[in-house]
């Protein structure tokens, strides 16, 4: 057998060690570990330790980030209004440009083995398309380590923001893949004009759509309704999630399993943090029914809370955490998650350890992906597209 590279010698989720033979940045061949023909190239020796696919951080904020800066001590309020105020407030007063702040914090996430990404972006008549250029620029100078999906964001409302669905508009012809929004009710007032807005960018552009809900209780659980309403009825199946959905943890499950039927009829995915101290969408139960569950940092590390850390193992042992998982079966639950859980919701073809997908692996000191997610061991080896761009935890750049 003949092959561009050869990784040897390592343990794909824990099974059986093998050497897996790349051809083109692709996986071309798995077979017995030692049974890769020995004139192959050899990438690295991987010392029969754990192979992971690159973990995927579905939901995340790079635009607000305060990465690599001094201390900032949080002074927002305790309202969705007082945390926009304050982000502007911090961001304005700072004069350290988005790449030097959102770069580092993309290398760190990287090193620690996420190739995956859906970024929001804030848009909005005072930001204008300022932050889009910003970070379609570092989208760029990744693009050959990382795949980043953006979402047109309208953080400060959109209906209350006249010129907003504009901006967002042109954010799409400049290349964002999804429309964003934020609670249609609680922010803006108008649940069904924001919707119908958003979801006829959507149709315009055949654009995904992601969907910030924090209303809580029925006015919540009323608009997830409404989603799968307008999901249906302007063909998005498959293309639509509702990130965070507390509501959802706020209804019995007798009551909950209709709605958890259809969101998973519809293609609807749930993002969830695993925030603690709220209520939070059960999500082994909305599992059982099929809908599909991923997860993001949220914000790293930026006006709105100085937590996070850019590690989805880290993420993944939280939501294990949050939920009093504890079994293998609820680790590799939590695993799932921040892996093949992101790459469904986000779409991406071809994603695993099976022949054919994409060379992109995270190296881990650890027995199976639930030890990993319990120890989140830093001396990590992530390889993206057949080259090494991390080792032992540190970015080791592209070339």
């Amino acid at each position: 057998m003949t092959g561009d590279q050869v990784i040897r010698n390592v343990r794909p989720l824990g099974a059986a060690a093998v050497d897996i033979v790349l051809h083109r940045a692709t996986i071309g061949a798995i077979v017995p570990a030692g049974s890769a023909a020995a004139d192959i190239p050899c990438l690295l020796d991987g010392g029969a330790r754990l192979l992971l696919p690159g973990l995927v951080e579905s939901h995340v904020h790079f635009d607000k980030t305060l990465w690599g800066m001094a201390w900032h001590s949080n002074t927002s309020g305790p309202g969705l209004s007082d945390k926009v105020a304050n982000e502007r407030r911090v961001l304005r007063a700072i004069d350290v440009p988005l790449a030097e702040r959102a770069g580092p914090l993309i290398e760190h996430c990287i090193a620690r083995g996420s190739l995956y990404f859906r970024c929001h972006i804030d848009i909005d008549p005072e930001l204008k398309l300022e932050r889009v250029h910003a970070m379609l620029a570092l989208r760029e100078r990744y693009r050959d380590v990382i795949d980043m999906q953006f979402v047109a964001f309208p953080q400060a409302g959109m209906l209350i923001q006249p010129g907003t669905l504009e901006l967002m508009r042109a954010a799409l012809e400049l290349g964002v893949e999804h429309v964003g929004g934020l609670d249609p009710a609680g922010m803006d007032g108008d649940p069904i004009r924001h919707l119908e807005g958003i979801f006829a960018l959507a149709t315009r552009y055949d654009r995904g759509i992601d969907i910030h809900l924090h209303d809580r209780g029925s006015l919540g659980l009323w608009q997830v309704e409404r989603i799968a309403d307008f999901t249906k009825a302007c063909g998005r199946s498959g293309r639509v999630m509702i990130s965070h959905a507390f509501c959802l943890g706020m209804l019995p499950t007798e009551q909950l399993l209709p709605l958890a039927d259809r969101l998973a009829e519809l293609g609807i995915s749930i993002m969830t943090s695993g925030n603690a101290g709220i209520d939070v969408p059960p999500v082994a139960v909305l599992r059982s029914r099929g809908v599909n569950v991923c997860s993001g940092s949220d914000g790293i590390r930026d006006p709105w809370s100085p937590m996070g850390s850019g590690d989805m193992l880290e993420r993944a042992m939280l939501i294990a955490l949050r939920y009093r998982w504890n079994k293998d079966q609820e680790l590799a639950m939590a695993f799932d998650i921040v892996s093949a859980g992101g790459a469904r919701a986000l779409g991406i073809a071809n994603y695993g350890l099976e022949v054919g997908c994409p060379a992109n692996f995270v190296l881990v000191p650890a027995e199976n992906p639930s030890e990993a997610l319990i120890n989140r061991p830093a001396m990590r080896t992530v390889i993206s597209r057949g080259r090494i761009v991390a080792r032992a935890g540190q970015f080791a750049g592209q070339q």
